[in-house]
């Protein structure tokens, strides 16, 4: 029997490696990109492929880059599951923003989701079948102060999903999101044990996430229920 094939970006790292760990645990064969560490991500690559006998292949490259997304899926073939994982934060006021790193920001985090689903669909539309899922922010439904650039990529993910499920749905491919709250990843480096400790004050759930619930959250979507699609799944432990 063919494995079920699965497309994750960002894999390298957080929230990315916990999914691709998920899959693999579960029997896919995993396409699993970076966007700069690419030794680290085909070290984890070797790892799940001597673990679980599945099949991984890396790459790596901006996922804004829509000549790299184009040579990958030449090398794919067809796609079960496609996960928009990759994106990159920004923290500081709108008025020390460039022009340049907003569009960085909307590029790699919106843009890359775009260009990973234009080159999946035309598969799955073929194949009447196909699960989609973006991961995006809580702070795409109610924005984050000196996180703006962020919040509008992710809100922009948000409207994206609901809209592109209704497209797909006549073609039996469930497309559905995730809005994290407060995952302990890298990506929250940038607070300081002070500053999770209030934050982690308001979460009735009294701790951060973990990148692994995420994970699991991503393949219960995927293997579970075929009418569920459009949706935009807040999991931030209550917080907001």
């Amino acid at each position: 029997m063919e494995r079920k094939k699965a497309l994750i970006t960002g894999a390298s790292r957080g929230i990315g490696k916990a999914i691709a760990q998920a899959f693999a645990r579960s029997g896919y064969d995993l396409y699993l990109t970076c966007h700069t560490n690419i030794a680290l991500l085909e070290e984890i690559g070797r790892e799940l492929e001597k673990e679980y006998q599945v099949s991984c292949k890396c790459y790596c490259f901006p996922i804004s880059e829509e000549k790299s997304v184009i040579e990958m899926y030449q090398s794919i073939g067809t796609l079960d599951v496609l996960v928009n994982n990759a994106g990159i934060s920004y923290i500081g006021l709108l008025a020390d923003m460039s022009y340049g790193d907003w569009k960085k920001i909307i590029d790699t985090n919106l843009g890359g989701c775009f260009l990973t689903c234009r080159y999946a669909v035309p598969g799955m539309v073929s194949r009447k079948k196909g699960k989609i899922i973006n991961i995006s922010s809580v702070w795409g439904r109610v924005g984050a102060s000196m996180e703006v650039a962020y919040s509008a990529s992710k809100g922009g993910i948000n409207a994206f999903t609901k809209a592109l499920a209704k497209e797909l749905g006549p073609s039996n491919i469930q497309v559905n999101a995730i809005a994290c709250g407060i995952i302990d990843t890298d990506m929250n480096k940038c607070f300081d044990e002070e500053e999770l400790g209030v934050l982690i004050q308001e979460i009735p759930m009294d701790r951060l996430g973990k990148p692994q619930e995420v994970a699991n959250l991503v393949l219960q979507l995927c293997e579970g229920n075929e009418y569920l699609t459009g949706q935009v799944i807040t999991l931030d432990g209550g917080w907001l």
